[in-house]
């Protein structure tokens, strides 16, 4: 029979592509870096080819040693998925889950839900990661991730998607502002002000400037590195922003005199949605996972609630 490499062999080498030093990578792997150097050597002499050229101050793959890297990581993936799989048939959220969030979603939405998910489900393992939708999108595609939660409408490639709640845009400003007078303010009012805006990257960007009709060539748009920080340039005078009602109904304007109104537009909204990779064989659980999550972000607050996550 055909020798053939070890799973443990691949673990090693994608281990030493992702960290590229042999002494990280088995750090990372829980071994010694002479073990992890002749595990390397060994998978070389199991495939008779170099895969991993060694030099004094770095590490580099040959070509066949990154598309060998690449089916590692299919390989590895598949085995993980079939374990967690596996485990997820016998006890429903009770293994790992390695979650993505966005910065507009995660510190307004997780402190409320997921205290309760932790009751309800006490052997769940919930691994989160927080970043923008774009890199969040390549490491559930790459198998680094299981499932993120994010804003739609959003390309996210060949995922699946369950919605969870809406989350309406609503108009922040000072309370002086001449809008302030108004109940519902028009997308095209905010045409003459100061938009104030996330920097690009952040999609609740994007969906602002859609919902509002504008064109960043045709309007003025200022931006801020998170909602807090545009709600301190609100509150400082230099504009008016779209906050979604998720961050505002959990306390981001305390502390500020500013003062909100609703968007009076179609669909001045955003969809908060939970999204998986197509074809996983833990689509149940997630979506068992997404309904929980809507659930628990609509039941009100109660005294019972212990925020801190």
């Amino acid at each position: 029979m055909e020798p053939l490499p070890s799973f443990r062999h691949l673990r090693h080498l994608a281990a030493v592509a992702e960290y590229g030093h042999f002494g990280r990578a088995a750090a990372a792997c829980h071994v010694t870096q002479s073990t992890l150097s002749a595990s390397i050597k060994e998978l070389e002499n199991v495939l008779e080819a170099t895969l991993v050229d060694r030099t004094k101050r770095k590490v580099v793959l040959t070509p066949l040693g990154l598309e060998t890297v690449q089916r590692a990581r299919e390989v590895i993936e598949a085995v993980e998925e079939l374990a967690r799989n596996a485990r997820s048939t016998c006890e429903p959220l009770s293994g790992t889950v390695r979650m993505g969030v966005i910065p507009t979603i995660g510190p307004f939405l997780l402190p409320r839900v997921l205290p309760r998910l932790r009751r309800a489900y006490s052997r769940l393992k919930l691994y989160l990661t927080e970043d923008l939708t774009a890199r969040l999108l390549d490491a559930l595609h790459q198998g680094k991730l299981d499932v993120v939660l994010l804003a739609l409408p959003y390309e996210c490639g060949a995922a699946e998607s369950a919605i969870l709640f809406e989350d309406p845009f609503l108009v922040a400003m000072r309370a002086a502002h001449p809008l302030a007078k108004q109940e519902r303010v028009k997308p095209e009012s905010l045409s003459r002000e100061d938009l104030l805006l996330l920097r690009d990257g952040h999609c609740l960007r994007e969906h602002a400037l859609s919902v509002c009709r504008f064109s960043e060539r045709n309007h003025t748009v200022v931006e801020g590195t998170s909602l807090l920080t545009l709600v301190q340039m609100v509150e400082n005078g230099l504009g008016t922003t779209l906050l979604p009602k998720l961050a505002v109904e959990a306390g981001i304007l305390q502390g500020t005199s500013l003062v909100i109104r609703p968007l009076l537009a179609e669909e001045a909204t955003r969809k908060i949605g939970l999204v998986w990779r197509g074809g996983t064989g833990r689509r149940n659980e997630f979506r068992l996972l997404a309904d929980e999550l809507a659930k628990h972000a609509k039941s009100p607050v109660t005294e019972a609630d212990d925020y801190r996550i």
